[in-house]
């Protein structure tokens, strides 16, 4: 994550907006990050109600087509 010192922000704010359109950006006081600066739209991604695709199961409610997935995915891990 690129970061920003809080005292030069004044002087590098384009750079700062630039960066946050990318990815989140740490805003660092006394060399320790203290803020996130991101752009709307990861924000308002991030604290939705909607979790859009991403979904949590147990393993066993898992739904059978996200199990075969699974499995899948772990056998093409093992298999390299």
């Amino acid at each position: 994550m690129k970061q920003f010192a809080a005292g030069d922000l004044t002087r590098n704010t384009g750079d700062l907006f630039e960066a946050a359109a990318v990815a989140p950006v740490a805003i660092t006081k006394h060399r320790k990050p203290r803020f996130v600066v991101m752009s709307m739209e990861r924000y308002e991604t991030l604290t939705s109600r909607d979790t859009g695709s991403q979904k949590a199961y147990a393993v066993n409610d898992m739904p059978e087509d996200v199990a075969a997935l699974c499995d899948q995915g772990i056998e093409d891990y093992l298999n390299g």
